[in-house]
Protein backbone atom coordinates (compact mmCIF):
# COMPACT_ATOMS: atom_id res chain seq x y z
CA UNK A 1 0.00 0.00 0.00
CA UNK A 2 2.88 2.52 0.65
CA UNK A 3 4.48 1.94 -2.27
CA UNK A 4 1.39 2.62 -4.31
CA UNK A 5 1.47 6.02 -1.71
CA UNK A 6 5.22 6.89 -3.00
CA UNK A 7 4.55 6.04 -6.45
CA UNK A 8 1.83 8.60 -6.42
CA UNK A 9 3.98 11.29 -4.60
CA UNK A 10 6.74 10.79 -7.50
CA UNK A 11 4.17 11.68 -10.16
CA UNK A 12 2.94 14.58 -8.74
CA UNK A 13 6.36 16.34 -9.16
CA UNK A 14 6.69 18.27 -6.65
CA UNK A 15 9.46 17.31 -5.30
CA UNK A 16 12.59 14.55 -3.78
CA UNK A 17 10.11 11.45 -2.11
CA UNK A 18 11.00 10.37 0.75
CA UNK A 19 8.81 7.44 2.89
CA UNK A 20 9.75 7.86 6.85
CA UNK A 21 8.65 4.69 8.94
CA UNK A 22 10.04 3.04 12.09
CA UNK A 23 9.13 -0.18 10.10
CA UNK A 24 12.25 -1.86 8.53
CA UNK A 25 9.83 -4.14 6.49
CA UNK A 26 7.97 -1.11 5.00
CA UNK A 27 11.50 0.42 4.52
CA UNK A 28 12.88 -2.26 3.06
CA UNK A 29 10.11 -2.67 0.67
CA UNK A 30 10.41 1.03 -0.26
CA UNK A 31 13.50 0.26 -0.97
CA UNK A 32 12.64 -3.15 -3.06
CA UNK A 33 10.22 -0.98 -5.16
CA UNK A 34 13.18 1.84 -6.02
CA UNK A 35 12.22 4.52 -3.37
CA UNK A 36 13.82 6.26 -0.52
CA UNK A 37 13.17 4.93 3.10
CA UNK A 38 14.27 7.06 5.83
CA UNK A 39 14.33 5.34 9.43
CA UNK A 40 12.88 7.97 11.99
CA UNK A 41 12.15 5.64 15.41
CA UNK A 42 8.66 5.75 17.13
CA UNK A 43 6.92 9.54 17.38
CA UNK A 44 3.61 10.49 18.40
CA UNK A 45 2.37 11.91 15.34
CA UNK A 46 2.97 12.13 11.38
CA UNK A 47 3.78 15.64 12.17
CA UNK A 48 6.80 14.62 14.08
CA UNK A 49 7.82 12.29 12.10
CA UNK A 50 8.15 13.72 8.94
CA UNK A 51 10.23 16.49 11.26
CA UNK A 52 12.68 13.83 12.16
CA UNK A 53 12.84 12.60 8.71
CA UNK A 54 13.33 16.38 7.43
CA UNK A 55 17.12 16.74 9.62
CA UNK A 56 17.86 12.85 8.50
CA UNK A 57 17.85 13.99 4.84
CA UNK A 58 19.43 17.54 5.61
CA UNK A 59 16.72 18.90 3.21
CA UNK A 60 16.85 22.78 2.87
CA UNK A 61 13.01 22.90 2.05
CA UNK A 62 11.14 25.81 2.30
CA UNK A 63 7.77 23.61 2.09
CA UNK A 64 7.46 19.94 3.72
CA UNK A 65 4.23 17.76 2.02
CA UNK A 66 3.41 15.13 4.64
CA UNK A 67 1.34 12.56 3.00
CA UNK A 68 -0.32 9.81 4.94
CA UNK A 69 0.55 5.86 3.84
CA UNK A 70 -2.76 4.96 4.19
CA UNK A 71 -4.27 6.68 0.56
CA UNK A 72 -3.35 4.25 -1.83
CA UNK A 73 -5.17 6.06 -4.73
CA UNK A 74 -4.62 9.59 -4.27
CA UNK A 75 -4.45 11.63 -7.23
CA UNK A 76 -1.33 13.50 -7.93
CA UNK A 77 -3.29 15.97 -9.16
CA UNK A 78 -4.40 16.49 -5.20
CA UNK A 79 -0.93 15.82 -4.26
CA UNK A 80 -0.02 19.30 -6.17
CA UNK A 81 -3.17 20.97 -5.05
CA UNK A 82 -2.23 21.49 -1.62
CA UNK A 83 0.44 23.93 -2.16
CA UNK A 84 -1.83 26.72 -3.66
CA UNK A 85 -3.30 27.80 -0.33
CA UNK A 86 0.43 28.77 0.65
CA UNK A 87 1.10 31.00 -2.23
CA UNK A 88 -1.36 33.27 0.52
CA UNK A 89 1.52 34.53 2.90
CA UNK A 90 -0.76 34.32 5.57
CA UNK A 91 -1.53 30.31 5.74
CA UNK A 92 1.20 28.18 7.64
CA UNK A 93 -0.09 24.62 6.70
CA UNK A 94 -2.19 23.46 3.49
CA UNK A 95 -4.69 20.90 3.44
CA UNK A 96 -7.08 19.35 1.25
CA UNK A 97 -11.02 18.98 1.05
CA UNK A 98 -13.50 17.31 -0.43
CA UNK A 99 -17.66 16.88 -0.76
CA UNK A 100 -18.41 14.55 1.70
CA UNK A 101 -20.74 11.15 0.36
CA UNK A 102 -23.43 10.32 2.51
CA UNK A 103 -22.13 7.58 3.75
CA UNK A 104 -19.20 9.63 5.29
CA UNK A 105 -21.58 12.04 7.12
CA UNK A 106 -21.59 9.94 10.70
CA UNK A 107 -18.09 8.30 9.78
CA UNK A 108 -15.93 9.05 12.37
CA UNK A 109 -12.91 7.73 10.30
CA UNK A 110 -13.78 10.34 8.33
CA UNK A 111 -12.68 13.83 9.64
CA UNK A 112 -14.87 16.36 8.80
CA UNK A 113 -14.07 20.39 8.43
CA UNK A 114 -15.91 23.60 9.80
CA UNK A 115 -15.14 26.49 7.21
CA UNK A 116 -15.69 29.46 5.57
CA UNK A 117 -14.84 30.26 1.85
CA UNK A 118 -11.22 31.82 1.41
CA UNK A 119 -11.25 31.82 -3.03
CA UNK A 120 -11.82 30.07 -5.70
CA UNK A 121 -11.82 26.46 -4.40
CA UNK A 122 -9.96 27.21 -1.27
CA UNK A 123 -11.27 27.12 2.16
CA UNK A 124 -10.10 28.67 5.62
CA UNK A 125 -10.41 25.77 8.13
CA UNK A 126 -11.96 26.52 11.73
CA UNK A 127 -12.00 23.19 13.23
CA UNK A 128 -11.65 19.39 12.41
CA UNK A 129 -13.84 16.80 13.88
CA UNK A 130 -14.84 12.93 13.70
CA UNK A 131 -18.15 14.32 14.52
CA UNK A 132 -20.81 15.64 11.97
CA UNK A 133 -19.83 19.21 11.50
CA UNK A 134 -21.28 21.60 11.29
CA UNK A 135 -24.93 21.24 11.61
CA UNK A 136 -28.03 22.11 9.48
CA UNK A 137 -27.76 23.26 5.73
CA UNK A 138 -25.00 23.54 3.24
CA UNK A 139 -22.00 21.71 2.07
CA UNK A 140 -19.84 19.09 4.50
CA UNK A 141 -16.93 19.16 3.72
CA UNK A 142 -14.11 15.98 4.04
CA UNK A 143 -10.80 15.88 5.00
CA UNK A 144 -7.96 14.33 2.94
CA UNK A 145 -5.38 13.66 5.18
CA UNK A 146 -2.51 15.37 3.22
CA UNK A 147 -0.37 18.59 4.60
CA UNK A 148 1.82 20.85 3.13
CA UNK A 149 3.92 23.02 6.05
CA UNK A 150 6.10 26.10 5.82
CA UNK A 151 9.33 24.85 7.22
CA UNK A 152 9.11 27.68 9.62
CA UNK A 153 5.27 26.36 10.51
CA UNK A 154 6.47 23.02 11.04
CA UNK A 155 9.53 23.70 13.11
CA UNK A 156 6.83 26.50 15.15
CA UNK A 157 4.68 23.23 15.62
CA UNK A 158 6.80 21.21 17.05
CA UNK A 159 7.94 23.44 20.19
CA UNK A 160 3.86 23.36 20.98
CA UNK A 161 2.71 21.11 23.30
CA UNK A 162 0.04 18.40 22.80
CA UNK A 163 -3.25 20.34 23.16
CA UNK A 164 -6.51 19.94 24.89
CA UNK A 165 -9.07 19.80 21.71
CA UNK A 166 -6.14 17.58 19.77
CA UNK A 167 -5.77 15.21 22.40
CA UNK A 168 -9.59 15.07 22.81
CA UNK A 169 -10.51 14.51 18.92
CA UNK A 170 -6.95 12.36 18.25
CA UNK A 171 -6.44 14.82 15.19
CA UNK A 172 -2.64 16.65 15.44
CA UNK A 173 -3.91 19.57 12.98
CA UNK A 174 -6.09 20.73 16.17
CA UNK A 175 -2.74 21.77 18.10
CA UNK A 176 -2.16 24.53 15.30
CA UNK A 177 -5.32 25.69 15.14
CA UNK A 178 -5.25 26.38 18.69
CA UNK A 179 -1.80 27.96 18.72
CA UNK A 180 -3.77 30.75 16.15
CA UNK A 181 -1.86 29.19 13.07
CA UNK A 182 -4.19 29.30 10.04
CA UNK A 183 -4.73 26.01 8.06
CA UNK A 184 -6.11 26.34 4.58
CA UNK A 185 -8.00 23.57 2.43
CA UNK A 186 -7.26 23.08 -1.35
CA UNK A 187 -10.86 21.96 -3.01
CA UNK A 188 -10.29 18.79 -4.65
CA UNK A 189 -13.13 16.56 -6.69
CA UNK A 190 -12.09 13.27 -6.00
CA UNK A 191 -11.96 11.51 -2.50
CA UNK A 192 -9.05 9.16 -1.94
CA UNK A 193 -9.77 5.84 0.03
CA UNK A 194 -8.50 5.91 3.51
CA UNK A 195 -7.79 2.07 4.78
CA UNK A 196 -9.14 2.66 7.90
CA UNK A 197 -10.91 -0.67 8.36
CA UNK A 198 -10.73 -4.05 6.70
CA UNK A 199 -13.51 -3.07 4.01
CA UNK A 200 -11.60 0.17 3.28
CA UNK A 201 -8.65 -2.37 2.09
CA UNK A 202 -10.70 -4.62 0.15
CA UNK A 203 -12.17 -1.18 -1.48
CA UNK A 204 -8.62 -0.25 -1.67
CA UNK A 205 -7.91 -3.71 -3.52
CA UNK A 206 -10.58 -3.26 -6.09
CA UNK A 207 -9.91 0.16 -7.06
CA UNK A 208 -6.46 -0.31 -7.51
CA UNK A 209 -6.99 -3.70 -9.28
CA UNK A 210 -9.06 -2.01 -12.14
CA UNK A 211 -8.07 1.34 -11.86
Amino acid sequence: MIVHVMRRAVAAAVGPVFVATEDRAIADAVVAAGGKAIMTGSHENGTSRIHAALAKAASDADVVVNLQGDLPDIASATIRAVLDPLNDSAVSIATAAAMARPEDRDNPNVVKIAATDAGPKRLRCLYFSRATIPTGDGPLWHHIGLYAYRRDALEHYMRLPPSPLEIRERLEQLRALEAGMRIDAAVVDAVPISVDTPHDLMRARQALATG
